[in-house]
């Protein structure tokens, strides 16, 4: 099982997902955006598929790092593959990412999957074929009809909870919306969709790392007077006391962490010090699918549950094979988009929710991405 060649494709396709100055995603007009597929082929003609953005496996990083620790290894010797990677980050000079080292692994766990007829979320160890997901909305913006106002925020968690979801997650206002941070407008907010939803509606709300602490524990107290279920990166991860102060101050669960770096090792000082109640890892965010197996197990080991972070084909793997996670966050949502169109370069959704709120886990080979390849053909842009 020999990989032999390691290969990109560029392609476009339609999107209605714009990004301010800050990057966040918000509805805009329909462009053409770029994908990259990423594919490992072995010896016996089988390959393995990743989709990713363009950036972080472009041609420097496939040629300077990728291929020469892939090709010529057996494609079974993940492990072995992702620490020969991870070595080499250091001599990068950070441009070898661990949202690249994700994009490889993904592609080694795919074309095992494939290989074998088997679903990843089983070949890693099936725990379960649907998990309910909570609705995770875009940034607050100032659009009129859209995410501009506590009120709208209300009347779009109605529209989701009419769709089945048992639970919602708030992204509020940032900057560069005009009065961003605010402290009042997001317990407005998050208030308005109480008083929406009721009380047996799970609710979350992402801070996005803006806040002080006294900032935060002011929010964290409003959300504890309604009945949130987390408060998840209300300042910036890299202090860790910071979240030990606050975690410590408030009984609403602290959660993370979410964007910090260090893999599973960074997530392993959370657990030993205290600093969070549910852990956080997202296959992007700590390198791969591996290293976000082991934070789950190392969060089971204490007692704790790890929600996994972030939507898509692997993050789902991961949810479907551990016991200690109690939602898939589905999103990013928003008034004018609709999530459950099917994107042009694949044939089906990956993670398709039915009216109860139950994402249901593909059974397809490999992560279940049902990728139209003939589509990725006819919109190559060039491939490396």
């Amino acid at each position: 099982m020999i990989i032999t060649a390691v290969n990109v494709q560029i392609f476009s396709y339609p999107t209605r997902r714009a990004v301010d100055s800050a990057g966040h995603a918000h509805p805009g007009d329909v462009t053409q955006a770029s994908m990259a597929l990423l594919r490992i082929k072995t010896e016996c003609g089988n390959e393995g598929y990743a989709l990713g953005a363009p950036e972080l496996i472009r041609p420097y990083v496939l040629d300077g790092f990728v291929r020469k620790v892939l090709v010529g290894a057996n494609a079974f010797d993940r492990e072995k593959i992702w620490h020969d990677l991870a070595h080499w980050q250091r001599g990068s000079a950070s441009q070898l990412t661990d949202r690249a080292l994700a994009l490889v692994e993904q592609a080694l766990w795919d074309w095992a999957g494939r290989k074998l007829n088997v679903p990843v979320h089983k070949l890693i160890g099936g725990y379960r074929d649907k998990v309910p997901a909570y609705g995770s909305t875009m940034c607050g913006d100032e659009l009129p009809g859209g995410l501009s106002t506590p009120e709208e925020y209300g009347r779009f968690a109605e529209t989701l909870v009419k769709r089945g979801y048992k639970a919602i997650k708030l992204h509020t206002w940032m900057p560069p919306v005009s009065f961003a941070p605010s402290v009042a407008m997001d317990i407005k907010a998050c208030a308005a969709v109480r008083e929406a939803v009721g009380p047996d509606i799970a609710l979350m709300i992402d801070g996005y790392h803006w806040y002080s602490r006294t900032d935060a524990l002011t929010i964290g107290r409003a959300l504890e007077k309604l009945d949130f279920a987390w408060f998840e990166e209300p300042m910036m991860e890299d202090s860790a006391e910071s979240y030990a102060w606050l975690a410590g101050q408030l009984d609403i669960p602290i959660l993370g962490p979410e964007s910090l770096g260090g893999k599973h090792l960074s997530r392993a000082s959370w657990v030993k010090n205290d600093v969070c109640d549910i852990l956080r890892a997202g296959v992007a965010g700590v390198g791969g699918i591996a290293p976000c197996l082991k934070v789950a197990h190392m969060a089971e080991a204490f007692g704790m549950d790890c929600e996994i972070h972030g939507n898509g084909a692997a993050n789902l793997a991961v949810v479907g094979a551990i016991k200690n996670c109690t939602w898939y966050e589905r999103g990013l949502l928003h008034p004018f988009l609709n999530y459950d169109e099917v994107p042009a370069y694949l044939k089906r959704l990956v993670d398709p929710m039915d009216e109860d709120g139950f994402v249901h886990l593909s059974d397809l080979p490999g992560l279940g991405e049902d990728i139209d390849f003939n589509y990725v053909e006819t919109n190559t842009q060039h491939s490396y």
